[in-house]
């Protein structure tokens, strides 16, 4: 959430800044205007307080004298209803200003590219050699479902469409991945951590999913309790409300959990494959942070996701996202797209993003300086990576021209030896049938 002293001071700034964001002008006003309101409404009320208080000493200066307090009594009582009647109103304006605050999203960085759109993001740099392949390389669902490693079919009768089963080699590759992310993520000082999966609504709040991004998510018992749509909700939340001790910053913290996601408004798109599901495994990596250093945190965020496609041997590349493009609580966004041959494109993969003290703001989570003094932290969030779309880049990049798909060498240990999927190792129950 943004700081509404900053804006009140400063309106014009927030109006341009914002503007770069979709957000009209007309809604900054509206802010304004309902802290003004509210602002002159506890105004009056400290008013009426203190002429109740001095109508109560005329109560008591008459009871002591042995003189009628009947007018006194009844200024009382008339004060009281009015006091009680602004209080609701108060009530009333603070819980409009709060719901147009959160739908505010945070103020973009400097350096972040203008645009309405996703296009004009820019590209920060490109890396590893793209494969120049001697036949015509399949898109991972067809490498998947020829080997019998992913079950599309299956899956849409017992759930419906954008889901999977992985079977045997399959579902080891994927648990060989996040488990080889989490190795990685640990040696640079990350913390693991096994977070709930289902969260409340303080929760979805805290880190901007709620109010604006309802739609997207899975709600459980009513609206109270919702099924995480990344663990970027449970790890940033850890410390919400809480004061964090400055000598334990910054914290690093990474989860492999789930994520599900409605993916509404994604109608024919991805419609095939494992780019866009509604359930997926995703490894997160967390940061808390001073604000004088999450810019460096955000660069070294993004080198460690970076550090997982380097040693898997898959191309990519980094692009800074425009304004709009970026997510509703990040100052700026770092992604990072494999490369995806069938495609013949690059797909995202991670977005790295510094949220300033955005989502701090939201969660009521500080730190205490030297000095006694509170401030807000810093919150970092980065894909470390989708897991699912990782192994999607793996089938397309690694896949040979008899339909086998070679083991990156980091994950040879990972896969307990086993350097190829073939039609033959692919599926064990299934195995049966080819001998």
């Amino acid at each position: 959430m943004l700081d509404i002293k900053k804006i009140r001071k400063d309106p014009e700034f927030f109006k341009q800044k914002l503007a770069t964001r979709g957000v009209k002008a007309e809604e900054i006003d509206e802010v304004l205007a309902l802290d003004q309101k509210r602002r002159d409404l506890l105004q009056q009320t400290e008013t009426m307080k203190a002429q109740r208080n001095a109508a109560s000493k005329k109560i008591g200066e008459a009871k002591r004298n042995g003189e009628s307090a009947d007018e006194a009594i009844k200024q009382t009582r008339e004060l009281g209803d009015k006091i009680k009647e602004l209080d609701q109103e108060v009530e009333a304006n603070d819980k409009e200003l709060h719901d147009k605050m959160g739908h505010l999203p945070n103020i973009p960085h400097d350096g972040v590219p203008v645009s309405l759109t996703e296009e004009g993001s820019v590209e920060l740099r490109k890396v590893g050699k793209i494969r120049d392949f001697d036949f015509e390389p399949k898109h991972h669902w067809d490498v998947g479902e020829n080997l019998g490693i992913l079950d599309f079919d299956r899956a849409r009768k017992v759930s419906g469409a954008r889901f999977v089963y992985y079977l045997g080699l399959g579902a080891q590759l994927e648990r060989a991945v996040y488990n080889f992310m989490l190795d990685e993520h640990m040696k640079d000082g990350y913390t693991e951590v096994l977070p709930p999966y289902i969260v409340n609504a303080d929760s979805m709040y805290g880190t901007g999913q709620f109010p604006k991004f309802k739609e997207g998510v899975y709600q459980v018992n009513g609206e109270d309790m919702t099924l995480i749509p990344t663990a970027e909700v449970p790890l940033t939340n850890y410390y919400r409300g809480e004061v964090i001790p400055e000598k334990e910053l910054p914290v690093y913290v990474t989860a492999l959990t789930p994520c599900f996601r409605s993916e509404a408004g994604a109608a024919g798109r991805d419609t095939r494959g494992l780019i866009r599901m509604h359930q997926f495994n995703k490894v997160e990596m967390v940061k808390y942070t001073k604000p004088e250093d999450s810019w460096d945190e955000l660069e070294k965020m993004t080198g460690n996701a970076e550090n997982i496609l380097k040693k898997l041997g898959i191309p990519y590349h980094v692009i800074t996202l425009t304004t709009s493009d970026m997510s509703f609580t990040a100052s700026e966004t770092h992604d990072i797209e494999l490369w995806m041959p069938a495609q013949n494109k690059y797909r995202e993969v991670s977005s790295c993003s510094n949220c300033l003290d955005f989502q701090a703001r939201r969660m009521h989570t500080q730190y205490r300086d030297a000095d006694g003094k509170l401030h807000y932290v810093h919150t970092l969030n980065g894909s470390g990576l989708a897991v699912g779309r990782t192994v999607a880049a793996i089938l397309e990049n690694y896949q040979n021209a008899d339909g086998s798909v070679t083991i990156p060498e980091v994950l040879v240990p990972y896969m307990h030896g086993v350097t190829k999927i073939t039609k033959e190792n692919a599926v064990p129950f299934r195995n049966k049938l080819n001998k």
